[in-house]
């Protein structure tokens, strides 16, 4: 199959930014639709992105997007929801569940066989949270279609790099406070790297042995979330002191951060901390996969304080 157009679904996000890079490189002509395209200046320079401006809630918005397309890659996803409901809120269940079927249906109705979506590691109709039931269910959909179409899943780990919501969350924490509370340190993840996720994503396109495959994505080493925030502290030159809370102080100071309008925690996030995002002995990676270590890249956009974090730090607000 030779690929020459890829529709991005959620391409203005974090990870995504880093495929359409990945995708732009190979030469290959994609279009990611998005609400508000000034917002992403990263892409809009990018050579041989197009970015419409549109809503992608309905199925016929879908195939119309789709029409010439070769590829879809679905990354959309939510962290939070200002509801809470069984098995999973109207929000979650828009973003991962419902959006999958229509996105599965319209690509059977425009043609496009070739369909590649982004799940979770420890996404289950039986987790523990909202997020990961719902990322379960939107999975199992994906994967019910193989064979109507030509699909493969990736569950990653938590995803670190230049514009993550993550470790650069802790590194504007740690240096803005004098203490750091911390609820579920003992929970485990194995990160990865964004770049390495996106090469996944768009090695896979044209390879037929991952169609009807789900893989997980993990980096080299598993770490508590402590060990990740001592870690980054030490990158950015923190003393500030990390308290460590009890469950319940941890789902309070939780539930009181999903009150503010941008929340950086919610009780469904510590939920969703109760499964180790780490690679068991049931785990399935891509072939070849070689990951690299946090270490060497943590640094590079952390510590701001060095030469190559500045400029890391400069291109990126700069959309280069």
């Amino acid at each position: 199959m030779d690929i020459k157009k890829v529709l991005l679904l959620g391409g203005s996000g974090f990870v995504g930014t880093y495929i359409a890079n990945r995708l732009s490189q190979r030469g290959m002509e994609v279009t990611v639709p998005t609400r508000r395209r000034e917002r992403t200046k990263a892409l809009i320079i990018q050579p041989n992105v197009e970015m419409p401006e549109v809503k992608i809630s309905s199925e016929e918005t879908l195939v119309s997007l789709m029409q010439g397309q070769d590829v879809v890659i679905n990354l959309v996803g939510i962290l939070h929801s200002r509801d809470v409901q069984l098995p999973y809120s109207k929000d979650f269940a828009e973003a991962h569940v419902e959006l999958p079927k229509k996105i599965v249906a319209a690509c059977k109705k425009a043609g496009v066989r070739r369909l590649v979506h982004m799940s979770a590691l420890g996404a289950s109709p039986k987790g523990p949270s909202e997020y990961l039931r719902s990322k379960g269910d939107g999975e199992a959909i994906v994967m019910a279609a193989q064979g109507d179409l030509d699909v493969t899943v990736f569950r990653p780990s938590v995803i670190f790099g230049l514009g993550d919501s993550f470790l650069s969350m802790f590194a504007g924490v740690l240096r803005n406070l004098p203490f750091f509370p911390l609820g579920f340190g003992q929970a485990r993840f194995q990160p990865v790297w964004a770049a390495d996720v996106a090469d996944a994503f768009v090695d896979s396109l044209n390879n037929p042995a991952t169609f009807g495959q789900a893989y997980d994505l993990v980096g080299p080493k598993v770490y508590t979330l402590r060990e990740l925030v001592d870690y980054t502290a030490a990158l950015v030159g923190s003393t500030a002191r990390v308290i460590a809370l009890p469950e319940g102080l941890a789902y309070l100071q939780a539930g009181l951060m999903w009150l503010a309008p941008n929340p950086l925690m919610s009780p469904d996030n510590l939920r969703s901390m109760e499964v180790d995002s780490v690679c068991d002995s049931n785990c399935k990676l891509p072939a070849n996969w070689k990951p690299t270590a946090l270490e060497a890249i943590a640094p590079t956009y952390i510590a701001h304080n060095t030469p190559k974090g500045k400029l890391d730090r400069f291109r990126f607000r700069a959309g280069r």
